[in-house]
Order: structure tokens, then sequence, then C-alpha cells
């Protein structure tokens, strides 16, 4: 096969792409990506030493976060900026070994040939990359292992990359993250090592998240329940797509007073929750839905559009020359807003030019959606809440977090939301919502039945929240609440997500629309046999196991 990547939902027919992406990477690409992932576990290899002796080098942290997000599906498709960065990592890996030998440091005779191979030609890349992808390890069991922790570490890197750029950072979930990458590379690991650290991915990931809240509401405020305009503005727009909320600050504010009204799409949705951002009179509302659905939206919105991170689709011809890729994001023939100098903004002047000579966006829907319903603002109505549990006006809540996607099956969870009993609440977070936030599902005594707390990352608010209920309700464990977990999954932000509602002891997930390809058939028995997880059926059959009937 000319490549092999499962590390999606969409994976072709649930077991692997080995021709083509589904997500629309190409062979050279996926193969490419394989090669980065390797050279990082090199480098990790080495950074756990330098850790040891004390050596940090926050560049090499970056760049291995950096790049770990880079992999994740939809972001990069740039074969270029493939080539760029595993040419960098080998330059940085012989740097940090260099400093490990004067610091007095022993490089072993015998190491992972991540942490030694070396070449400098593209097509000495490309054979390599060929030998070093997902399948180079035997063992299914093994190797499932290494890929759940690789894509949770994955996961985390990205929303590490999140909190970095807004100027918060933990050396020690760095320090997991080389620990998990040069851990993949040990072939006298056992299966019940693997599955320690997976477990201790969760904990690392329940810390990046904490992190990445801290970092949004200490810059923007702690998210407020707000009314979402849907439709349009008569003035050109430029669309901000992705999930980086520096990104968008800095775009509002060069575009102040340009007569440019500034749109979100996608998982940018939340933005508009945060106080800070509702200074701006031209943040005009949220245009079109969930990633998937770009191909029709970007083409509609007339305007440029900046892809932030990831939930990037190979672009339609339509719109490719209105598309702007910015940070980890990359597509061939796309032009790219390079990263901001120290202490400096990014400049989006050619965004900004474009967007005046452009239409206004032609209007897909109107109304409004509700959200803003982070940790604080469900602490605020807690006793609301409490009251309406105790009262039997709400009799269970479904945790309905997690991403969309393109598969027809995907409307399950529309069908789901609908279904459910009048005197229950859909707490949500992720793209997920999209399948349901525009439904007319009503209230319970004011307090909406889809309660959005935001982005995929702020499923930790979510997980607070149950917390928190478990402490009022006075319950030893939070598994006693009326609370189920029938998630949506799409790429590997969700899995450290995951990994981290079984950190916090949460048991009985319901994963859909189906279970990762990436999951053997032993290690899936061990999460069902330790932690309850389970997949989906239809709507009917999973309602009568959640509601107990």
């Amino acid at each position: 096969m000319s490549m092999f990547c499962y590390q999606c939902q969409e994976t072709s027919k649930g077991t692997g792409c080995t021709l083509r992406g589904v997500c629309g990477k190409t062979e050279n690409v996926a193969n490419l990506q394989d090669l980065l992932i390797f050279v990082l576990k090199g480098i990790s290899i080495y950074a756990v030493q330098a850790r040891e002796l004390g050596i940090i080098r926050q560049d090499i942290d970056k760049f291995i976060m950096e790049g770990l997000f880079a992999t994740i599906t939809n972001a990069n498709f740039d074969k270029d900026r493939f080539v760029e960065m595993v040419r960098e990592g080998l330059k940085l890996r012989e740097e940090l070994k260099q400093e490990i030998v004067k610091a007095g440091g022993v490089i072993p005779a015998q190491l992972h040939d991540s942490a030694t191979w070396t070449a400098d030609s593209v097509e000495v890349f490309e054979q390599k990359a060929a030998q070093v992808g997902v399948l180079a390890t035997e063992n299914e069991d093994i190797r499932s292992l290494r890929e759940l922790l690789t894509y949770g570490l994955k996961g985390m890197a990205a929303y590490a990359e999140h909190a970095f750029t807004l100027g918060y950072n933990d050396p020690s979930i760095f320090g997991f993250i080389v620990k998990g990458l040069a851990a993949v590379t040990n072939d006298n690991l056992s299966v019940d090592e693997l599955v320690g650290l997976v477990l201790e991915a969760g904990k690392y990931g329940v810390d990046v998240m904490a992190l990445l809240d801290k970092a949004n509401t200490s810059t923007y405020g702690s998210p407020e329940v707000t009314k979402v305009n849907i439709g349009v503005r008569h003035n050109p727009g430029i669309l901000v797509s992705g999930h980086d909320l520096k990104d968008l600050e800095e775009i509002l504010i060069q575009t102040e007073g340009t007569g440019i009204d500034i749109y979100t799409h996608g998982e940018m949705l939340p933005a508009h929750y945060y106080p800070a951002f509702k200074k701006y009179a031209h943040f005009a509302g949220n245009y079109g839905n969930a990633w998937w659905k770009q191909d029709k939206e970007f083409d509609s919105f007339n305007g440029p559009i900046l892809l932030t991170t990831n939930c990037l689709v190979p672009p339609k011809d339509s719109y490719k020359d209105r598309l702007f890729t910015t940070s980890v994001v990359g597509y061939e023939g796309v032009k790219h807003i390079s990263a901001r100098e120290e202490g400096q903004a990014k400049d989006f002047s050619a965004i900004i030019e474009l967007a005046k000579k452009c239409p206004a966006p032609t209007e897909i829907e109107t109304g409004e959606i509700v959200g803003g319903f982070a940790h604080d603002q469900i602490f605020a109505v807690a006793d609301k809440i409490v009251d309406a549990v105790k009262s039997g006006a709400i009799k269970h809540f479904f945790v309905m977090a997690g991403c969309d996607g393109r598969m027809k099956s995907r409307e399950y969870y529309a069908d789901f939301a609908q279904a459910i009993p009048q005197d229950t609440v859909i707490l949500t977070a992720g793209c997920a919502k999209y399948k349901y936030n525009k439904l007319n599902l009503g209230d319970i005594g004011g307090i909406p039945r889809v309660i959005d707390a935001g982005q995929c990352n702020d499923s930790y608010s979510l997980a607070v929240t149950a917390l928190k209920l478990k402490e009022i309700f006075g319950l030893d464990d939070v598994n006693e609440l009326p609370i189920s977990y029938n998630i949506a999954w799409y790429e590997q932000k969700a899995v450290i997500v995951l990994l981290a509602l079984l950190y916090l002891g949460v048991k009985n997930i319901h994963l859909g629309p189906t279970l990762p390809g990436f999951l053997s058939a032993n290690v899936a028995n061990v999460l069902v046999k330790n932690f309850g997880i389970a997949g989906i059926t239809n709507v009917e059959d999973d309602l009568k196991i959640f509601l107990g009937e």
C-alpha cells in the first residue's frame, strides 16, 4: 500500500486509508507526516535525557508541539512544509544531542533509529517515510496503544499551542509529551505499561485543557451567555475559521474603521461568548455550520477566509484564491500568513485589501443561536439547575460534546437530540453541536435544553460542571449523577478529551458514530471492561440504555 492512516473517524472502511486520505491528503503528504512524527520521536528521546540534566529548550518544545499539531487531521496538506519541518527537526535534534554531551551526559550506544537517522534529500525522505509509518509496529495491540497515545499527544499539543500563543506554558505538559513520544519507540514496554501511559496522558489532558481555559479567560474574560446572529450584514466581510482566538483578536483590531465585517465559522463560533470581543461593532456574527460544509459556505461567503487551525477541507477552485492559511495550517497553492514576529501582531493586510474588493456575503440563514455556558456561567445558575433536578423538572443530562463530520450516520445525533424526553438537557462543546444547536428544543424553566460550553477544548467546562454537581449533591462518584455521555468524535483532539474524561473517572461513555479504527480488539476490550466504553446503535435502543428502561 502507498500509505496507511487510520487516525480519524472517517478513515476508509473504518480500517485505514491506503491510497489517499478520505480527508484529502495525498500519499506523499501522509508519508511525510509519518516521517515528521518519526523525527519528533527522535528529538524526544534526547529531550527526556536533556530534562534529566536540567536542559529545557523552549524552541524545541515549541517545534515538537507545532509538529504534532500540523499532523492532526485536516490541518496541513502542503508537502513542502513537511519537508521543511523534517529538515528543521533533524537540525534541532543534533543541537540537543550536542548540548547533552557538553553538559556531561552520555549518549547510549544503542538508540532507536529515529534518534540517529539523517538525510538531506527529498528522495531519501520519501524512501524513509515509507518505512516508519504506523504499520512499522507489527504487534497489533502494541501498535494500537502506541497510536492511541500518539493521537492523544497530538490533541494535547493542539491545546498547548493555543495556550502558548497567549503566553501560557506548563513545562510539565511538554515533559510528558516528550516522555510519551520517546516511550512509543521502546520495544521493551509491555501492554500494561503502555496502558498506564495512555491513562497518564488523560491526566495531562485535564491539565492542558485547564491551562487553555485559564489562558482564554485571563486574556478575554469568562464566557457569557450570548445570542449570536447567524444572518449577514451588507458590508464586505472576512470569515475566520479554526480555533485561534489570538488571530481573531488581531484581525478585529486591524479591520476597525475599514468598513469590513468579521464573521466566525465552525469552531470559532464561541469567540462571540468572550467579553473582550463584544466591543467590536464590526464583529458581525457566525456564518455557516461545522467544518465539513465549508466547500459550499466558503463559496457563498464571497469574501476572503482565514483558516487559523485545523478543520481545512481541500478547497474548490471557486474560492481557493480567497483562502488564506496561518500557523500550522497549509495547502499547496494557498496564500499563507507568516508567524508573528516577537512582540508584534501578524500582518493581515493582504486579507483586508482583498476583502475591500469583494461583495458582501450571501445570506444562507437568519436568526440567532445561544451559547456561552462555560463553567462560571453554569455555576452562576447552579442553584436553579439543582432546584430543577430536585423538583423533577430536569430528570437527566446528556453530554453530547465532540465533533461533527460528513458521514450520513451522524444524523443519528440530530435525531437523538429531538428524541430525548422534554425533561432532559443537552450539555455540549465542540462542533458536534451543529447537529442540534439550531433546532427549536426550547427550555426548562428558563434553562435552555442545549447548553453550549464552547469549543472542543471547553469539554473541560463540562467535566468541571459534572464534578461541581457531584459536590453539590453530596455524591461519592461522578457516575452517580443523572448524566449520560453520548459523544461524537472525529479527530485527535477528541482523543485527548476522551482520555481526560477517563482520568476523571467518567465511565460508560458511548462513542460514535463508530469506534476508532486504531483500537485493536484487545485494546477495545480493555476500555470496555475497565471503563464501560461502548458504541452507538440506534436512537430508540440507545435511549432505553441511557434512561435505564
